[in-house]
């Protein structure tokens, strides 16, 4: 997914846009970033710093920076929850824990090689069973008990699924053992962070009520999750963003064109 957030010099968002990425990455920039710009009512000229980060970072060619997104995730979590210690990050493509202190990433763990533990995973598993990805976590919450998936393999769970599903297992416990299966194996991940709270629960995963059950299951712990889970990063770009252009102005330095517009100051990712 694609995601840009713009907010003002009192840090509060003014848009926000959450759209599918596609293989042409430049093209969907440019226009992910002017629907962002028409919900805030703003002109490009207006904007005084853009942050990139993310996978695809290097194909925003308007970006000032490219920031990694453990930074933008971390100073992104913290904002929303100053009490954060660890933030766990699952989405499509890779499972991340960080260990954060005052919106600082001071160390990380991350499985970005291996399908499991991470949302394609479900989304595989769901369309094994039929379902769609979405209903999986309101499903997992009817289950009177939860099966046992052994394989980290994506492709040997299938089988497994396929088994119990030949034996008659309710589909609600097949659910909730997979969101066990897969919260198990973050939470192993995380261990050497010394997890402590407070657990902020973010990414596309973190939608997943019954990934977020198993989750608290594990670790012994309340787990938060934001009201937009996808966003964090995204809203960390933009605090740093704000952040790079207020200490180049303390240095008397000017930031390209856009100084103009300093006053009003927005960011977007």
């Amino acid at each position: 997914m694609t995601k840009v957030v713009i907010i003002d010099a009192a840090e509060c968002i003014r848009a926000r846009v959450i759209g599918p990425t596609g293989a042409e990455h430049r093209r969907l920039a440019n226009r992910v970033m002017e629907e962002a710009l028409n919900r805030a009512n703003l002109h490009f000229e207006e904007i005084a710093y853009v942050v990139a980060t993310g996978y695809g970072r290097i194909n925003v060619p308007f970006a000032d920076r490219q920031i990694t997104e453990l930074t933008c995730h971390a100073r992104g979590v913290y904002q929303l929850f100053p009490t954060v210690s660890i933030a766990i990050d699952i989405g499509g493509q890779d499972a991340k824990g960080l260990k954060i202190k005052k919106g600082k990433l001071v160390d990380f763990v991350m499985n970005d090689r291996c399908a499991a533990g991470t949302g394609r995973f479900l989304e595989v598993l769901a369309n094994t069973l039929g379902l769609k990805l979405d209903d999986l976590g309101g499903i997992s919450l009817q289950a009177t008990s939860k099966i046992k998936i052994s394989s980290i393999c994506t492709v040997f769970a299938q089988q497994e699924v396929m088994a119990y599903l030949a034996k008659g297992t309710p589909l609600p416990d097949i659910v909730a053992g997979l969101h066990d299966a897969i919260a198990s194996r973050v939470v192993k991940m995380i261990t050497r962070l010394k997890i402590e709270p407070d657990v902020v629960f973010t990414g596309g995963v973190a939608k997943n009520i019954g990934v977020v059950q198993a989750l608290k299951q594990n670790l012994g712990l309340e787990v938060f999750v934001p009201a937009e889970p996808l966003l964090t990063g995204a809203v960390g770009a933009a605090l740093l963003g704000k952040e790079l252009v207020l200490k180049a102005r303390e240095r008397g330095e000017v930031i390209a064109a856009k100084e103009r517009r300093l006053e009003e100051v927005t960011f977007f990712r």
